[in-house]
C-alpha cells in the first residue's frame, strides 16, 4: 500500500522508480527479481539505486499469529533487510542512502505515557516490538558501512486503499462500529500522503539520519477515532464497547494490535522541518470521504 503510493509521487516528483520483486510483472516500472527467503537478488538491482527505500514485510494484520505466521513475519523482515545490507557491503554501487521501516510497536503498550525515540524497546516478551527491535539492528548494519541510514517507526497508516482504516470504516458505515476495548487506548496514526512526503524529503536532504517517528503530531484515544470517523461519514455510534474478552477470542494474540495504547511523539520530525498537511484526524479522514 506504502509502496505504490510512493512509487506514483516519486514519478510526479521526476524520479525514475524500479520495484524489487518476488515475481516481476508487465509494468511501467522496472523490476528486479528477489527472494529474500531463498537470500537471491538481481545483481543490476543495487547498482541500479542511488537511494533505496525498504518497505517490504509480511502483514501484521492478517491472520491469527500462529507460530507459522509469526515466523513469517519476523523472517519476511529481516530476510529483506539483511539481504540489502549483504549486497550493499560489496563495491561498485552508488547508493548514497538507505531508508528502512519499523514500527510504533517497538515501544510496546505505553499507556498514556508520551513515548519518542530515545524511549527503550518494549521488552523481547512483546511480540511486535522484538520484531521491530531486530528489523532496526538489520538496518544499521548498512548504515555501519558508511552509507547514510534513515529508520522510520511508522505508526497506523490512514488510507482507504487497505490497512487499518478499510474495516473500520466498514463497521461505521454498517452502522457497527463501535470503541475496542477500554477505547482510552491512544492510536497514532499518519496520513498516507504525509507518509510518502515524509520519505522523499528523508531522500532528499541529508541532514536526516538515524531513526523518526512516522506519527501525525496529534494522537487520539481508540474512542475519539471511533467518533472522528463516525461523524465523518454521517453514522451514529448505535453499539457499546467491544470488550477486551471479545477482541482475545476473535484475534487471539494479534488484538494487542487494536489493544496496545502507543501515545508516540512526533517532535523530532517536526525539529528537522517537517510540515504536515494532515496534522489532525478530522482533516486527515475528511480527505478520504469529505465527499460521502
Amino acid at each position: 500500500m506504502i509502496g505504490t503510493r510512493l512509487a506514483e509521487m516519486l514519478i510526479d516528483a521526476g524520479y525514475e522508480v524500479a520495484l524489487l520483486s518476488r515475481k516481476p510483472a508487465a509494468s511501467h516500472y522496472r523490476s528486479f527479481r528477489w527472494d529474500p527467503s531463498a537470500g537471491q537478488i538481481d545483481e543490476a538491482a543495487v547498482r541500479y539505486a542511488d537511494y533505496i527505500i525498504n518497505l517490504a514485510g509480511s502483514s501484521v494484520s492478517e491472520g491469527k499469529w500462529t507460530d507459522e505466521r509469526k515466523r513469517d513475519i519476523m523472517t519476511s523482515r529481516l530476510g529483506g533487510t539483511t539481504l540489502l545490507a549483504r549486497e550493499l557491503a560489496k563495491p561498485n554501487h552508488h547508493v548514497r542512502t538507505f531508508i528502512s521501516a519499523s514500527a510504533i510497536g517497538i515501544y510496546g503498550d505505553s499507556a498514556d505515557r508520551v513515548v519518542n525515540e530515545e524511549t527503550p524497546p518494549a521488552p523481547a516478551a512483546d511480540f511486535l516490538a522484538d520484531v521491530s527491535r531486530q528489523w532496526e539492528l538489520a538496518a544499521h548494519e548498512v548504515d555501519q558501512l558508511g552509507i547514510r541510514t534513515v529508520i522510520l517507526r511508522i505508526g497506523i497508516v490512514l488510507s482507504p486503499e487497505g490497512g487499518a482504516l478499510v474495516p473500520l470504516a466498514r463497521t461505521v458505515k454498517m452502522m457497527a462500529g463501535a470503541a475496542l476495548g477500554s477505547g482510552k487506548q491512544y492510536m497514532s496514526w499518519i496520513h498516507l500522503d504525509d507518509l510518502c512526503r515524509l520519505l522523499i524529503q528523508m531522500l532528499e536532504e541529508p541532514q536526516w539520519q538515524g531513526t523518526y517517528n512516522a506519527v501525525a503530531p496529534h494522537p487520539v484515544t481508540n474512542q475519539e477515532f471511533t467518533k472522528t470517523l463516525a461523524e465523518v461519514l454521517h453514522r451514529p455510534l448505535v453499539l457499546p464497547k467491544v470488550p477486551e474478552f471479545a477482541l482475545n477470542l476473535m484475534m487471539g494474540e494479534m488484538s494487542e494490535i487494536v489493544l496496545a495504547s502507543q501515545r508516540v511523539s512526533a517532535e523530532k520530525v517536526l525539529r528537522q522541518g517537517f510540515t504536515f498537511e494532515y496534522p489532525h484526524l478530522k482533516s486527515a479522514l475528511e480527505s478520504f470521504y469529505g465527499e460521502a
